[in-house]
């Protein structure tokens, strides 16, 4: 009998050993985890960004630098940067306007304005560009007026304009109207208070305020603009040398085995993404010491 209660003990364990457990139970977890992570992401990111460089380069820098000052990717180039100068403007001013408006008044039917705000979210790229052929096309609803009118929307120029500025749509906005619930009014009806006219309230109250959220959507806005593809494929044709912007180079030069034009332009796009992510990072620390000051 003593023999047998000498090989058990009916003392419970301590706290401090049961946190342990639970403490390594959950390190391994961890680890676990971050593993799983750091694998999806090599797999799904790391290895094709590295892939895209090492075929940019694999020639030498010589050969990379002459696909740059080739005159279809030189025209692409420009194509893309034309687009974002009139889109990121545009929408810009757009959700300056949306967000003050949603932000500072509660009316009848705010909430459904805010929904069709996020329709560019939830609708296919490539459904836009056909609902713009739809709307601009010869056969669409405006397209005999703007046949009789002269006026050519789709293939052309002003159709890509239009698709890019429906995709970025709501990127300004939604950046901006948090940050104005944020705020508050309190400040603008002081200035008021104060014999500020509106248009002074906007520029030294409103805009000092919001000026690191509306930063972040411009520069949300301008990648996106940049990095498009299904809508504007879908409305430009992609003409080489005319209705072409960058990342349909890049198909387009993939399809005709010109592999190192096609990842060297891709390259481009894949600096213009990075820069993006630095600028976002720039502006959350920003945002973040604003906060806390």
């Amino acid at each position: 009998m003593n023999s047998d209660l000498a090989g058990h003990s009916f003392y419970p364990q301590s706290p401090d050993s049961k946190s342990s457990k639970k403490a390594k139970e959950r390190g391994w977890i961890k680890v676990v985890l971050i593993g799983v992570a750091i694998a999806y992401l090599t797999l799904i990111l790391f290895i094709p960004a590295i892939n895209v460089f090492a075929q940019a380069f694999k020639e030498g820098f010589a050969p990379f630098f002459n696909n740059l000052t080739e005159p279809n990717f030189l025209h692409a180039i420009q194509l893309t940067i034309l687009i974002a100068l009139v889109v990121v403007p545009i929408n810009t001013v757009f959700g300056l306007c949306a967000a003050w408006v949603i932000a500072r008044n509660q009316f009848r039917g705010r909430t459904f304005l805010i929904s069709l705000l996020d329709i560019p979210f939830a609708v296919s790229p490539v459904v836009a560009g056909l609902m713009i052929v739809l709307l601009y096309g010869r056969n669409g609803w405006f397209g005999s007026l703007l046949e009789a009118a002269n006026i050519k929307i789709i293939f052309a120029t002003p159709a890509m304009i239009l698709a890019s500025a429906f995709i970025t749509l709501p990127f300004v906005a939604r950046e901006v109207i948090p940050v104005l619930e944020e705020a508050g009014s309190d400040q603008e009806e002081a200035a008021k208070t104060l014999g500020a006219n509106d248009w002074q309230i906007f520029w030294r109250v409103t805009l000092p305020n919001i000026s690191w959220g509306l930063l972040y959507g411009v520069i949300l806005t301008n990648a996106r603009v940049m990095g498009e593809f299904g809508a504007v494929s879908v409305v430009s044709g992609n003409i080489t040398g005319k209705t072409q912007t960058l990342p349909l180079f890049v198909e387009e030069a993939y399809k005709q085995y010109q592999t190192q034009a096609s990842f060297s332009a891709a390259v481009l796009l894949a600096g213009l993404a990075f820069i993006t992510l630095v600028l976002k990072e720039i502006l959350e620390n920003k945002t973040k010491i604003k906060e806390v000051e």
